[in-house]
């Protein structure tokens, strides 16, 4: 099994910061380069082990599909190699999970878009027959698919805190707030970049879910970063549609009333919920084979999206 990388320790640039899953160094004024690890957050919180091979399935498979949905919106890739931009000697950490990206400013939301009952939505509606203040029928089951996608933005969290759903229209306000700056002088203004964000959210989930359908896997709910560049132009940031940002179902064990079993982290999710954790920080160390399990749950995912073998 191949090394396992918890946090990258790039010298030859300047370290930004580091988030959940990702560190973030400074190439140039127009440049960062993005180093996938193999941290594992659940809840919001980071787990002291890292899973092997997670960063590289994360990169490549956001890769794959970047390319793939690039004709609905622009997205941050330079098309540079990544180990052109370290010394040599650290070429190993960013192979095959580091990225060159274009810097752009990020908007203050995370983009859910929930194409199935399941999860914190499954509550919601239970309690209130809506999910996100989005009213929807009633009878719906759990898992059901929903009779449209729905855009249910939250807010991103500190690490170690909890995103928080919000409404459209406090979205479009925290977007106006973060973005006056970079906007000024463009003719748009962040209400306008929300509503974008928003239709291009759900065109993105929509065309990754049909294609999704016919690799026999159904995504049931995802989130997508956003950010833009000086012009006001929206660009898909971050990554896109992977086990850590999504709900991957095999479509052979789907069952309308049951809760599937899933490609993504899900099963770390089912794990923690068996212990007497408060899901604050600091996470409890798993069990080798939860790690080796899940490790083989990410790659089967991009296997089974892409078609592709990873060569680690």
């Amino acid at each position: 099994m191949t090394q396992a990388l918890f946090e990258s320790t790039i010298k030859s640039l300047q370290l930004l910061g580091r988030g959940k899953v990702r560190d973030i160094y400074a190439i140039d004024a127009d440049k960062l380069l993005i180093v996938t690890s193999d941290r594992l957050s659940a809840f919001d919180v980071v787990l002291p082990d890292p899973i092997p091979g997670k960063g590289t399935v994360l990169t490549q498979l956001a890769n794959f599909w970047f390319e793939k949905l690039s004709y609905i919106l622009p997205n941050q890739l330079t098309g540079i190699d990544p180990e052109s931009v370290v010394a040599p000697e650290e070429r190993d950490q960013v192979r095959g999970r580091g990225l060159v990206v274009k810097r752009l400013k990020p908007l203050p939301i995370e983009a859910v878009v929930r194409g199935y009952l399941i999860g914190s939505g499954w509550k919601d509606y239970k309690e209130t027959g809506a999910v996100c203040g989005i009213k929807l029928p009633a009878g719906l089951k759990l898992a059901e698919k929903l009779p449209e996608p729905i855009f249910t933005p939250a807010t991103k969290a500190e690490q170690g805190d909890h995103d928080e759903n919000i409404s459209f229209e406090q979205a479009q306000i925290d977007c106006g707030a973060a973005l006056s700056g970079i906007l000024a002088g463009t003719g748009k203004n962040g209400a306008q970049i929300a509503t974008q964000a928003r239709d291009a959210a759900l065109a993105l989930y929509t065309a990754a879910a049909d294609y999704a359908l016919t690799r026999n896997i159904i995504i049931a709910d995802t989130k997508f970063e956003f950010g833009v560049d000086s012009t006001g132009t929206l660009h898909l940031i971050d990554e896109a549609l992977t086990p850590d940002s999504s709900r991957f179902w095999p479509m052979e064990a789907y069952t309308v009333g049951s809760n599937p079993p899933s490609y993504d982290k899900q099963y770390v999710r089912d794990h923690l919920e068996t212990l007497d954790w408060n899901k604050t920080a600091p996470g409890p160390s798993l069990p080798a084979d939860v790690i080796a399990r899940t490790s083989a749950k990410y790659r089967e995912a991009y296997e089974q999206l892409t078609g592709l073998k990873l060569a680690f």
